[in-house]
C-alpha cells in the first residue's frame, strides 16, 4: 500500500515526473470546480431551494462565522481563500474512503504548497488592510530589537502549517498500512472512519489557523 502518492509514478522524461500527487490535486481541483458549477447554476432566492444549495448555505454560513470568530470583522473579502482551502483539504480527506486512493495532503509538496498560499495571502491582506506602512511597522512591534524575530516568525509559522498537516496525514496512512498487514480488515476500517474524522479536523486547523494569521497582518484584531 502506498503511503504518499509521490510513490506513484505515471509518466516520466528525464527529470520530470508526474506522479500520483500531482494527477490527485489536479482531478481534485476539477472535481470541486465541476461540483461548485453544478451547484451554483440554478441558484434561488426562494424559501424552497434544493438540498445542494441549502447544504451550500450552511456551510457558508459557518465559515463566515468561524472567520468573523477569529476576528475579521469582514469575512466577504477573506472567504473565497478560507473557504477554499478548507473545502479543498477537506474533500482530499474524506476521499480515502475510496479504495486504492491517496490524499495529495500526505505529500509534502502539496502541505507546502498551500502554505505558501497563506504565506503570500497574509501580506496582500495586511497591506490591504494597513497600507505599505502600517503592515511594515508591524514587524518593528513592539520594539526595533523584534525585527528578526518577527521575520523568522513568518517563515517558521509557514513550515510548521505545512508539516503538521503533512505529518498528520502521513501518519494517519502509515497506520492504516501498518495494520492492513497484521490485523483483520475490521480495525483499519475503523482506523479510516478515525481518520476521516482527523482528516476533517486538519482541514479545520489549517483554516484556522490561516484566518488568524491574516487577522494578524490586518489589524482586525486589535479591535
Amino acid at each position: 500500500m502506498r503511503i504518499t502518492p509521490d510513490q506513484l509514478i505515471l509518466w516520466q522524461y528525464g527529470f520530470i515526473k508526474l506522479n500520483g500527487t500531482i494527477v490527485t490535486t489536479w482531478g481534485l481541483m476539477l472535481l470541486l470546480t465541476i461540483g461548485a458549477y453544478l451547484i451554483t447554476r440554478r441558484l434561488t432566492s426562494d424559501v424552497i431551494t434544493s438540498r445542494w444549495q441549502a447544504a451550500l448555505e450552511i456551510l457558508i454560513t459557518g465559515i463566515d462565522e468561524q472567520i468573523k470568530g477569529v476576528g475579521l470583522s469582514v469575512p466577504g473579502g477573506y472567504i473565497a481563500l478560507i473557504g477554499t482551502l478548507f473545502i479543498f483539504i477537506a474533500t482530499a480527506n474524506l476521499l480515502t474512503i475510496v479504495p486504492g486512493y491517496v490524499p495529495p495532503t500526505s505529500s509534502l509538496s502539496t502541505t507546502a504548497a498551500l502554505a505558501v498560499c497563506v504565506f503570500v495571502a497574509v501580506p496582500v491582506f495586511g497591506v490591504a488592510g494597513r497600507g505599505w506602512r502600517g503592515y511594515l511597522k508591524s514587524y518593528l512591534e513592539p520594539t526595533v530589537i523584534m525585527l528578526p524575530f518577527n521575520l523568522i516568525s513568518e517563515l517558521s509559522r509557514t513550515l510548521a502549517l505545512a508539516v503538521r498537516l503533512f505529518g498528520n496525514m502521513m501518519s494517519g496512512t502509515m497506520i492504516i498500512a501498518i495494520l492492513l498487514t497484521i490485523t483483520p480488515f475490521i480495525f483499519p476500517v475503523a482506523m479510516t472512519l478515525l481518520g476521516l474524522l482527523t482528516g476533517m479536523v486538519q482541514a479545520y486547523i489549517f483554516s484556522i489557523l490561516a484566518t488568524v494569521y491574516i487577522a494578524a497582518a490586518t489589524g482586525d484584531n486589535d479591535h
